[in-house]
């Protein structure tokens, strides 16, 4: 290994220690007889001192490296309360592993304005290196994590994955990417929603899935992108109340964990991360009347925009809450119509502090009325002869739902544009880096 410890792993507690560290020249001083470099890896940074008379020169002439070097440096720990993190790591010897010798586009140590975001997302590989994006990712990390812990671990799911390649649409509509798949042309999945499905008609009742997804759509905001990784569930033998209960109590868990163990990425991006300890629900009628009530003229059955949606927030003041029983024209085909009344089906979204993060439904299982949906929607049921098929084998009553992961990070990171919450965002324009 090129080191024994990384930077927050070397304390006052290892004083006299030898230790091998190992990362980027962060900042450097040059005191005449005294020479610092603050050395950064992933864990945050620690002080090499090197004094002349106790450092060899040559080791010296070393410490005088632009920024960004790659270095691997070995030295003793040596306690200093006044240092960053109360130790310095005196030096015996300085390994450079890679020298720059290209463009460093931007500084990294933010003491410099903030950079536009299209050349932070063009030079994302050095973007990475500042605190705000780096807390941004660990927070993301977390809450994938935590969220397949709650299911896997503690709620006994199973983990499956679906394909990407689909010979038609998954959710309706045309917004599909075509391939050229051998003879054939294919398509980049819009979801998982088929496959998920037939996993819960082949016995697996409690299926969770990470994957990505695919939308051509030529949306040109911040809050959308064209490939987008979800966090998906399928439940057989229930309906959309089961599912509703399972969802606000994933959420609820996963922001408590990022709350509790990425304190530090909060308060890098100055977030005061509120847990609720419920999710309230509001059916979609209450809240056309929430609004018409207020000033706010909207029609039944139409969408909610996403100022709509901002103004429910403004009106509700609540930060997890879910909307159900939606006008079925506007949801998915394959949405449950509800009992008695079919205008209205068992669909459902959750809002986090206004913005949509996740959407899902009680699903039809039976093949007529799934004929019938796809039939009212325009659509050929030809070109969903297998989906039908497999609802002819015996299909149980199912429900499931669906979670942006960047959705969701964006929201609990305080951060206004989704494209920060993506490593690498693929948006109209952009398919590079």
């Amino acid at each position: 290994m090129m080191r024994t410890h990384y930077a927050a792993e070397v304390t006052p507690a290892l004083d006299g220690k030898e230790v091998t560290v190992a990362g980027w020249v962060h900042e450097t001083r040059d005191l005449g007889k005294i020479r610092f470099i603050l050395l950064r890896d992933r864990t945050g940074k620690v002080q090499v001192i090197g004094k002349k008379g106790i450092v060899d020169d040559s080791l010296l002439a070393l410490m005088s490296q632009v920024k960004e070097t790659v270095l691997q440096i070995k030295g003793k720990v040596k306690a200093s309360p006044q240092a960053p993190g109360g130790i310095e790591l005196i030096p015996s010897s300085v390994t450079i592993l890679n020298e720059v010798s290209g463009l460093i586009p931007f500084e990294v140590t933010e003491k410099a304005a903030e950079p536009e975001i299209d050349v932070r997302l063009d030079f994302r590989y050095v973007d990475l290196r500042r605190p705000k994006p780096a807390a941004i990712f660990k927070i993301k990390s977390e809450i994938i994590t935590s969220f397949r812990e709650y299911l896997v671990r503690q709620h006994g799911f199973v983990e499956l994955t679906p394909t990407s390649i689909v010979a038609a649409a998954t959710e309706g509509g045309s917004n599909l990417f075509p391939i050229v798949y051998f003879d054939k042309t294919a398509y980049l999945a819009q979801s998982p929603q088929l496959y998920k499905q037939l996993a819960v008609i082949g016995g697996f009742d409690r299926t969770m899935m990470t994957t990505p997804a695919f939308r051509a759509e030529k949306h040109n905001t911040t809050s959308h992108l064209n490939e987008v990784l979800q966090m998906d569930i399928e439940m057989g033998f229930a309906d959309h109340h089961d599912v509703m209960k399972i969802l606000g109590d994933v959420a609820i868990h996963v922001l408590s964990q990022v709350k509790k163990n990425c304190k530090p990425e909060l308060e890098t991006l100055g977030v005061d991360l509120h847990v609720p300890d419920k999710v309230p629900m509001h059916t979609y009628s209450s809240l056309v009347d929430l609004l018409n009530k207020n000033g706010v003229k909207f029609e039944w059955g139409d969408d909610f925009s996403r100022e709509t949606e901002g103004e429910i927030h403004k009106l509700l003041k609540e930060t997890l809450y879910f909307i159900h029983e939606w006008p079925t024209a506007i949801r998915a085909f394959y949405s449950m119509p509800k009992e008695g009344n079919e205008k209205i089906c068992n669909a459902f979204d959750l809002m986090y502090n206004g913005t949509e993060i996740s959407s899902g439904a009680q699903r039809i299982h039976k093949p007529d009325l799934l004929i019938k949906a796809i039939q009212d929607r325009g659509m050929d049921p030809a070109n969903f002869e297998f989906y039908i098929n497999a609802f002819r084998t015996g299909a149980p009553p199912h429900a499931g739902w669906s979670v942006g992961l960047e959705r969701i990070a964006m929201k609990a990171c305080g951060i206004q544009n989704i494209r920060e919450c993506a490593l690498f965002p693929r948006d109209r324009t952009r398919v590079t880096p």
